[in-house]
C-alpha cells in the first residue's frame, strides 16, 4: 500500500470528502448541476489528493441516483415537508441516510456525529439538533444489528 492510499484511509480524509460531498450535493440541489459536471468541476477546482476520493464519488453519484428512496426514508422521521427543509440540512440527511444504508464499514455513531458537525458548520443555528434527531431515528431502523451488538 502506498503512503497516499494509507493517507486516504484516515478519518481526516473521509471528513474532508464529506465536506466536499456536502458542497457538491448542495450545488446539485440548488443549481441542478448534473452529477457528471459536478464531479468534473470538483476534480478540476480542488486538490482531491487529500480526500477519500472513492467515498466522495460514491456519495455524489449515489445520493442523486437514490434521491426518491432516501427521501422516503427521511420523511418517516421529519415533522415538515422535505420541500420546506433547508438545502444544507436536506443534503446532510440524504448523505447520512445513504451512508447508513450503503457504508456499513462506517459505524452509525460516526455517521451521526459527522452529520451533526457539518450541520454546526454550515447549517442553521439549531439545525444540528434536528439532523441529530433524524439520523439517530434512522440509525435505529437501518442499523438494528449494529445497535443491538453494542
Amino acid at each position: 500500500m502506498s503512503s497516499n492510499q494509507s493517507y486516504k484511509s484516515l478519518p481526516a480524509a473521509r471528513r474532508k470528502a464529506r465536506k466536499m460531498a456536502l458542497q457538491a450535493l448542495y450545488q446539485w440541489h440548488v443549481a441542478e448541476t448534473p452529477v457528471h459536471e459536478l464531479l468534473a468541476q470538483f476534480n478540476v477546482d480542488n486538490d482531491m489528493s487529500k480526500i477519500d476520493l472513492e467515498y466522495f464519488t460514491q456519495v455524489v453519484r449515489g445520493v442523486p441516483g437514490q434521491k426518491s428512496d432516501l427521501d422516503a426514508q427521511i420523511e418517516e422521521y421529519i415533522d415538515r415537508e422535505i420541500s420546506s427543509m433547508t438545502p444544507i440540512e436536506l443534503a446532510i440527511l440524504r448523505m447520512g441516510t445513504f451512508e447508513l444504508l450503503h457504508r456499513i464499514d462506517v459505524p452509525y455513531r460516526v455517521i451521526i456525529n459527522e452529520g451533526v458537525e457539518l450541520a454546526k458548520s454550515f447549517g442553521a443555528t439549531d439545525g444540528h439538533k434536528y439532523v441529530n434527531g433524524v439520523l439517530d431515528k434512522l440509525a435505529q431502523k437501518i442499523r438494528v444489528d449494529e445497535i443491538k451488538a453494542r
